[in-house]
């Protein structure tokens, strides 16, 4: 429940606006687990030139809430600089029936300054130490989401699914690759036109349990992908839909309401198919 959880937070429908105006962006999530409906999520997103900041959080539902009383809420704030964000805080705290645990983080110039957790996560003799080395050039899991374009071009182009998102969250390193998988065309109220299909791979760094079956799972996993909508005028590509296949069958994560603007007003569509840095606290 907790990887479910990890990534309906981390799928976040982004933008950045080019007017001076700031842009808001408020999105709606539905979950699926097997089919089966696990909860929903939300994001809310303001960009005021290259500065952002979000706020996410998400609930489980019926049996997944009884069992486990899931829910959690994200912030991150930073800007934008080249094909990378550079996020300044991070805070994300996630509840359960039997537990709590609260993660903060500063950062400057995508290198790590600060971070608190609590309560602390458990020793384990299988833990892969975080090395001073992986805290450097990061995103936290929310940033990550955003993606400005590699290149001048055509956003669908290939090159913009190729790419490896260094992500730190405080207590793990990791690479999420993405490979170009192919290009659609999509039409929902909300949005007509292309897609672009990228394939992902999880590759643990550091932070993770070595020995745990669920790492060797997700660092094996081949059924993961996500659908990117460009954003012409802010050259921006922002997830649609995301799939990734778990021990326990496959999770969907997919907007259920998105708008984006200034007023952003809620467009009902169907994809069918923090702490500052050096001050943690």
């Amino acid at each position: 429940m907790r990887l479910i959880a990890s990534t309906v937070l981390a799928l976040a429908f982004v933008g950045i606006g080019s007017q001076s105006e700031a842009q808001t962006l408020k999105v709606d999530y539905d979950v699926t687990l097997a089919g089966l409906t696990l909860g929903k999520a939300d994001l809310t997103s303001t960009f005021d030139g290259s500065k952002y900041k979000m706020q996410a959080g998400v609930k489980l539902s019926g049996l997944a809430k009884l069992l486990t009383g899931g829910k959690g809420a994200a912030t991150a704030a930073g800007t934008i600089v080249g094909s990378q964000p550079q996020p300044a805080s991070f805070a994300i705290t996630s509840r359960s029936s039997d537990d709590q645990r609260t993660v903060r983080m500063g950062l400057t110039a995508g290198n790590v300054e600060a971070v608190e957790i609590v309560p602390p996560i458990e020793e384990k003799p299988d833990r892969v130490p975080v090395q001073e080395d992986h805290k450097k050039g990061v995103v936290d899991p929310i940033s990550a989401l955003l993606m400005p374009a590699m290149a001048a071009g055509n956003l669908t182009d290939s090159a913009n699914c190729n790419r490896t998102i260094p992500v730190f969250d405080g207590a793990a390193r990791f690479d999420v690759v993405l490979s170009y998988g192919e290009r659609k065309n999509i039409d929902v109220p909300g949005y007509k036109g292309p897609v672009l299909v990228c394939n992902a791979r999880y590759v643990p760094i550091s932070g993770h349990r070595a020995l745990r079956p669920s790492t060797k799972f997700m660092e094996d996993n081949k059924d993961m992908s996500v659908w990117l909508v460009p954003l012409e005028e802010q050259r921006l590509l922002v997830p649609m839909r995301v799939s990734v296949r778990t021990m326990i069958g496959i999770s969907v994560v997919e907007a259920s309401r998105w708008a984006f603007g200034g007023d952003a007003k809620v467009v009902p569509i169907s994809a069918g198919g923090a702490v500052k840095a050096g001050a943690a606290q």
